[in-house]
């Protein structure tokens, strides 16, 4: 048997990928050839290929914010010679919103598959909720670790019981006996032990354990807690140490610090055994009940330890029939009251050890191994290979590697710079407001799909200059010189909107607090200047900047507001419609596709269907317009399409083809129907050259967009709005293949009307 096991995996200091390279050992230890042919695909939290150092079992990685990087490690597992694939899933090592990178690689899977969950959780978003549930479809068998945890996946998730398997957290297989394990070894001598250990994060309730220090150490002054582990990387990266700080001040101020030894380090399992045969008393103080498996617990039960923990779900099963004892909640004195009575009495201390010791004996790898081999022969020998050509997928693999260098390039200290000589910034041109909000939008956008610190770094820049263009009346003047000097008093309803529009997305997706309400005191102080619109395009990216803010934080006066400006559109389409125009002017000029849009989004947030019905009428003729010939061919600038006349073939400008490719995304966000996807990706491919005149408007080289395509050819120029418009674009698509979990559903569901 041939496993493929996608994972995080060792060294990675991490609790899976402990646990998948101790699942990898059980099971081979139960095949009669062991794992010769097995393999890991290990998922990295880091670009870095080489962050760590792999052993050769390790044949693919997945760089955690790189989409492209599942979609070809599904390819490498479907080309492989693996028989089934065994997958560790927790939300946060896949990468996307709550992981849903995960989703493509799994319905492009052409194996059996059992899925490991370890974490369900009982108020899920409705995007978790959506991930489990295509997992479930996806997984010939579905492994939890407590009893807890199947009746979740029933009632919560619908996913039905049969296809569900209980397996208990396996521990190490301890070379010892109970004798051995009760006559503790001293790792410090004339002391007695009590112990925490796994990834430090608040969430773990260590000041509990130290608050209850004070009264424990004054009837037993031999006490030591020690507490071992590192800081979750997350918590490392944006909060440092200032929990551990944080818990060694509070100890200090308790008079406890001789009583409480940190080990910050991630130690081998081997040394970790020492620690649990040396400890008296294993503590986990969880702060809430949503914990549906901890590894630490059943470790610690295994070793033969006497655990005092919460009474979190996964700690309420394992620790029943008195193989531990629990307490309340951010209770330290019930907690002290408990150890005191344990270190008091060494006959129930030994009860609690020997029951859990006795129990632990049925969760050794070696025999958790055994029942996965069982379940993995089941799902090869049940396995039915997915129908051919049924599915829908995005070809991403065509799009270019995502980079901001060029961007960065044509930012500076005050903003982007507006127009460049083919690819270098002409700085004689200035800034403009426009340039500026697309490229907060984009930054956010990249920042959400790679986690980006380059993409973080822009944030303050284009937020510090929206907040110097704006007017004291709340609106924005448009134009800055490189000197740093206005160059008009007032700007454009168009510019005007198109910032509400990055204001609104930013405080629904800002990476941190003081963003959110910088960007909130903006938004707000420009809301004075919205009745004072007078043009569509103005409405329409207004519109879609409340949308985004409304979806985040309802607000009735705010939908008032919006609602307003989509009837002034739906008035204007009322006013210029014809049996064969279905537009809302006379003319079709620029940034078509915003208009759809906006109404769509309007949608989205009131339910009114008038802007859904318009919405959708006005898409469909504007795709008349530019996807007739089985290539996107936007609106031309040089004459436009007037009523009863030709369309403009040329200038087309990428604009338009941002616009088309967020408004397709959204009519499929709308409708799930996935023609909306193939649209948006036939429109995104005009920028690699599927166009009137089959050339590539992005560059390579440079890593920018052209300016446009004229009758002689490429405008070579690469300023900002073309390759800004370019990034979104891009960036759009890959959050559309989030939703891939959603194409084949509707595919299906086609077929079945």
């Amino acid at each position: 048997m041939k496993i493929a096991y996608i994972s995080t995996y060792m060294p990675r200091p991490c609790g899976l990928a402990t646990f998948n390279a101790n699942l990898k050992s059980a099971i081979a230890k139960n095949l009669s050839n062991g794992d010769k042919d097995s393999y890991v695909v290990a998922i990295n939290d880091h670009d870095d290929l080489e962050q760590y150092a792999y052993g050769k079992e390790v044949k693919y990685i997945i760089r955690q914010q790189h989409q492209k990087d599942y979609i070809q490690a599904a390819n490498f597992i479907n080309n492989s010679l693996a028989d089934v694939c065994i997958m560790q899933h927790e939300f946060g090592i896949y990468g996307g919103d709550s992981g849903v990178y995960v989703l493509p690689l799994l319905n492009r899977l052409e194996k059996p598959l059992i899925s490991i969950l370890h974490t369900i959780l009982k108020e899920p978003s409705y995007l978790q909720k959506l991930i489990i549930q295509d997992i479930a479809k996806q997984s010939s068998k579905i492994v939890v670790m407590a009893e807890k945890a199947v009746q979740f996946l029933v009632d919560i998730y619908g996913i039905p019981q049969e296809k569900i398997a209980l397996i208990h957290h396996g521990v190490p297989d301890y070379a010892d006996d109970l004798e051995e394990i009760i006559n503790k070894p001293k790792l410090l001598p004339g002391k007695r032990s009590l112990l925490t250990f796994g990834l430090i994060s608040r969430n773990k309730g260590l000041e509990t354990a130290i608050k209850a220090l004070p009264a424990i150490v004054a009837k037993h002054p031999d006490v030591v807690y020690t507490i071992i582990g590192k800081t979750h990387p997350h918590i490392l990266k944006n909060q440092g140490e200032e929990y551990r700080d944080y818990l060694k001040k509070l100890a200090s101020d308790l008079g406890v610090s001789r009583n409480v030894n940190f080990i910050n380090s991630f130690v081998s399992e081997d040394e970790l055994a020492k620690y649990l045969r040396a400890a008296e008393i294993y503590i986990t103080p969880y702060l809430n009940e949503a914990q549906i498996t901890s590894g630490t617990l059943s470790y610690a039960v295994g070793a033969g330890a006497a655990v005092v923990s919460t009474p979190y779900w996964h700690a309420q099963e394992l620790l029943a029939d008195n193989r531990g004892k629990l307490f309340p909640f951010n209770d330290h004195e019930a907690l002290a009251q408990t150890i005191n009575d344990l270190l008091s009495n060494d006959n129930k201390l030994r009860t609690i050890r020997d029951n859990a010791y006795s129990y632990g004996l049925s969760l050794r790898y070696p025999k958790i191994g055994g029942l996965y081999k069982s379940l993995a022969k089941e799902a090869i020998d049940s396995y039915e290979p997915k129908a051919p050509v049924e599915n829908f997928h995005l070809n991403t693999d065509l799009l270019p590697t995502f980079t901001l260098d060029y961007v960065k390039r044509l930012t500076d200290d005050t903003g982007i710079v507006q127009h460049a000589r083919y690819g270098i910034p002409n700085l004689k041109e200035g800034y403009c407001m426009d340039d500026n909000s697309r490229a907060l939008i984009m930054a956010l956008m990249a920042y959400d799909q790679y986690k980006s610190k380059e993409a973080l770094d822009l944030l303050p820049i284009y937020l510090s200059f929206i907040q110097y263009m704006q007017c004291d009346n709340g609106n924005f003047r448009n134009f800055l010189s490189f000197k740093r000097e206005y160059l008009d008093e007032v700007g454009t309803d168009d510019s005007y909107g198109r910032t509400l529009w990055a204001l609104g997305f930013m405080i629904c997706n800002s990476p941190n607090n003081s963003y959110k309400e910088f960007a909130r005191e903006l938004f707000f102080n420009s809301l004075r200047h919205l009745d004072n619109l007078e043009h569509l395009r103005g409405y329409a990216n207004s519109i879609i900047g409340l949308a985004h803010y409304l979806n985040s934080y309802p607000d009735e006066n705010l939908q008032f507001k919006m609602m307003i400006l989509a009837d002034k559109l739906v008035a204007a389409y009322e006013a210029n419609r014809a049996t064969n125009w279905h537009w809302f002017e006379e003319k079709m000029t620029y940034d078509n596709a915003i208009l759809p849009l906006a109404l769509l989004k309007a949608y989205e947030v009131s339910n009114n269907y008038i802007y859904k019905e318009v919405g959708m009428q006005t898409l469909n003729f504007l795709d008349e317009q530019t996807l007739s010939h089985g290539y996107y061919s936007p609106i031309g600038n040089d004459g436009w399409l007037y009523k009863n006349g030709t369309k403009a073939i040329f200038d087309q400008q990428a604009i338009e083809t941002m616009a088309a490719v967020m408004m397709y995304f959204q009519a499929f966000e709308t409708t799930k129907d996935t023609r909306f996807i193939q649209k948006m990706f036939k429109s995104y491919l005009w920028f690699l050259g599927e166009n009137t005149l089959r050339i590539p408007l992005y560059d390579h080289e440079t890593n920018g967009c052209c300016d446009g395509l004229t009758p002689h050819g490429l405008n070579r120029n690469q300023g900002a709005e073309s390759t800004l418009a370019y990034f979104i674009s891009h960036l759009t698509v890959l959050k559309a293949q989030e939703k891939e979990y959603l194409f084949n559903e509707a595919v299906r569901s086609e077929k079945c009307d």
